[in-house]
């Protein structure tokens, strides 16, 4: 009886396993620069293999320098994700200066500051219920310099990425 079960199981985790997943890719960028903060967007986009759309319940976001969390927020029901097709969802992550200027230990040495962004984005799935589906994404974020605030001419505040 036992090894019968022992089949049964198998049989349903390899089935199980060959299933399509929805997945899911980051990129960051540095979406705009205050005076007081700085608003790096985080742009998810969602692939859904089902013909039918998918909850998005939350989207979980912690940002790192320096191998410390400086940032954690959620974003609560963002929408759904639409059916045989790519999502394209946008999650923006405002960094107060006063916070980059803690961690800018790199400072004095190239005038940016290296992060890396998590995102755990939480799908409720049909018969499998919420799964998350992680992401990250290291890059740097060129500080502006007083010029280019007070309208300086060149842009010191692209955002360079590395995938992970």
């Amino acid at each position: 009886m036992a090894e019968l079960f022992d089949k049964a199981k198998n049989f349903v985790a390899d089935k199980v396993g060959a299933i399509k997943k929805p997945e899911a890719d980051l990129d960051v960028d540095v979406h705009k620069m205050g005076l007081h903060e700085v608003t790096l967007m985080a742009n998810i986009s969602i692939t859904n293999p089902y013909s039918h759309s998918i909850p998005i319940c939350e989207v979980r976001y912690t940002l790192f320098s320096a191998g410390k969390e400086i940032l954690s927020g959620t974003m609560p029901d963002p929408g759904d994700i639409e059916e045989n097709d790519v999502t394209l969802l946008k999650v923006p992550v405002k960094v107060p200066y006063n916070i980059l200027m803690t961690i800018a230990k790199d400072l004095g040495r190239d005038w940016d500051i290296d992060y890396e962004v998590r995102v755990g984005l939480i799908v409720d799935l049909p018969i499998f219920g919420n799964i998350t589906i992680p992401l990250s994404k290291k890059g740097e974020i060129k500080l502006p310099t007083a010029s280019s605030i007070f309208g300086g001419g060149d842009d010191d505040s692209k955002d360079k990425n590395d995938d992970e």
